[in-house]
């Protein structure tokens, strides 16, 4: 029996979710929560049961007021990150879909999904899988491509972003430090970072790389 902890603020829909569920002979609706706090200590309780896990998946609305569910998909992975999570939503594929993969979901599903897709995905995340319908991985396909497509530095980080261009204007890693107000050894934490994610080896091709990208002006 997959035991599966539901996640939404609203109580008509977990009873529904609950309703659709119970009728499935291999899922078992464990616990629900009505928003982000209460589902974190929820899951802290089953989790550490004394007879083990006491949830297999977490079906989880992104959609919440306070702490929405993806601020909450990426704590549960942060504490367990064995304990899938299948996202939930009324919104469009594209508005959420791949950002909550990214950050660690067994797959996303919109609430208008057939009973049985929802089971499917269910078993789909407790087996290990990740469950895509047609359209998110269309989604995850495109975005993978864009994202090979751009320029190494789009991929920086904006506080990365602030030092990658002190940098290629020739400022010392102390300078930085102090316009940024960070310690030095952030700083070169970061330069360490910015190097890797360019493909750099030291300041003078960092440069260089920012030149040609024009970054910067010469």
């Amino acid at each position: 029996m997959i035991k599966v902890m539901l996640v939404d603020d609203h109580l008509i829909v977990r009873q529904g979710l609950r309703q659709v569920l119970g009728d499935v002979d291999d899922l078992a609706v464990v616990a629900d929560a009505a928003d982000g706090v209460q589902a974190m200590q929820l899951v802290r309780q089953l989790m550490a049961a004394k007879e083990g896990p006491g949830v297999d998946v977490v079906l989880l609305d992104i959609a919440m007021p306070g702490r929405d569910g993806l601020e909450v998909l990426k704590q549960i992975k942060a504490e367990y990150p064995r304990l899938p999570v299948l996202m939930l939503s009324t919104y469009p594929d594209r508005q959420f879909a791949v950002r909550c993969l990214r950050a660690g979901a067994a797959g996303y599903l919109n609430k208008s999904a057939d009973p049985d897709d929802m089971a499917a995905g269910l078993r789909k995340a407790v087996s290990g899988g990740v469950y895509l319908t047609p359209s998110v991985a269309e989604l995850l396909a495109t975005s993978l491509s864009e994202v090979r497509d751009k320029p190494a530095h789009e991929s920086l980080s904006q506080r990365e972003s602030q030092v990658f261009r002190l940098l290629a204007e020739g400022q010392s890693v102390g300078q930085i430090a102090a316009a940024l107000s960070l310690s030095s050894n952030t700083v070169s934490t970061y330069r360490a970072r910015i190097l890797e994610k360019t493909g750099t080896r030291n300041d003078v091709e960092l440069a260089l790389y920012a030149v040609r990208q024009q970054v910067v002006a010469v």
